[in-house]
């Protein structure tokens, strides 16, 4: 079947991609999964995100990183190497003539089973890796989003440890479900004691008086994007708090702005019916913007050209 313009792709020149599957690269429609494979069985993933700017992978060696230490923590057999993977995500690239306004979905999973059930003894195959490159802008309005607070708790350690970059995303969904069902953009997620962890695809961010505040990183994700953002704000004054923050305190922010290799910094206008600030993009929210593009036009390691 081939994929028509009605299907309604959000950028065309996507319906042609050749996507990596454990050393092949295939045409969208060709590139498949076993049923048998653990992210079909069982959500039994870890994933990064990953952005492409000017014939450049941004951030491309933390992102592998987090990716090992998630692996690792989920207890994987014959994981590739870092140098593997970083060949496959340059190969897509360079087959796909990727070198700007793309993005990667990197997916890991533990394997193809055996047979289908729960236990990881079924999977002796060893890890299947996908590389999904995009040709995909930043996903929200540069004029503002606007955000809910979700009834959907994101997991604390206690039940799931968020530095582990999974798969298993079913909180999330639940909660952009209710995102669409009010008419916005996103939601943002509490944790299991009410204060903000992130929303359901990004990290958050809120100005006091001239200082930038994020929640502690227990329930949330810590974020290479947010990880950039702090380390963005110390080294040019800005003060960074990291700490507890109340659902309160996003609601009656003078500004607002999540953060993610998605999104990239993308101001909030609007909490839970509330508009932040006076409306418009804050002071800082423009200057943090300023001081990641400057990094991006920059940074990151140069995808081979043929």
């Amino acid at each position: 079947m081939q994929l028509k313009a009605e299907m309604g792709l959000p950028d065309e020149r996507n319906k042609d991609i050749k996507i990596w599957i454990d050393g092949d690269l295939l045409h969208r429609n060709e590139a498949k999964i076993s049923v048998f494979d653990s992210a079909v069985q069982g959500g039994d993933a870890v994933w990064e995100g990953i952005r492409i700017y000017n014939g450049r992978v941004f951030k491309l060696e933390e992102h592998l990183e987090r990716l090992m230490r998630s692996a690792k923590a989920m207890a994987f057999e014959n994981i590739p190497s870092k140098e593997e993977v970083r060949d496959a995500v340059m190969a897509t690239l360079t087959s796909n003539g990727m070198f700007d306004e793309a993005h990667i979905r990197l997916t890991l999973t533990r394997g193809v089973k055996v047979s289908s059930g729960m236990s990881p003894l079924f999977n002796q195959q060893g890890c299947t890796l996908i590389v999904l490159a995009e040709w995909k802008a930043p996903v929200y309005d540069c004029s503002g989003i606007r955000l809910i607070t979700s009834s959907i708790r994101r997991n604390n350690p206690q039940c799931i440890d968020s530095k582990i970059h999974h798969n298993n995303l079913i909180n999330n969904i639940l909660a952009k479900i209710e995102a669409n069902l009010a008419g916005v953009d996103d939601a943002i997620m509490l944790d299991l004691n009410g204060f903000v962890a992130e929303t359901n695809a990004t990290n958050i961010f809120i100005v006091r008086n001239g200082e930038l505040h994020t929640p502690s990183a227990d329930a949330c994700l810590p974020g290479i994007t947010r990880a950039l953002v702090i380390e963005l704000a110390k080294e040019n004054g800005v003060p960074m708090v990291e700490r507890n923050v109340s659902a309160s305190e996003v609601q009656t922010a003078d500004e607002v702005f999540t953060t993610g290799s998605m999104g990239e910094l993308s101001p909030v206008i609007e909490v839970d019916g509330r508009v932040v600030g006076n409306g418009n993009i804050g002071v800082l929210t423009i200057k943090m913007q300023e001081l990641f593009r400057a990094q991006t036009s920059s940074a990151g390691v140069t995808i081979p050209r043929k």
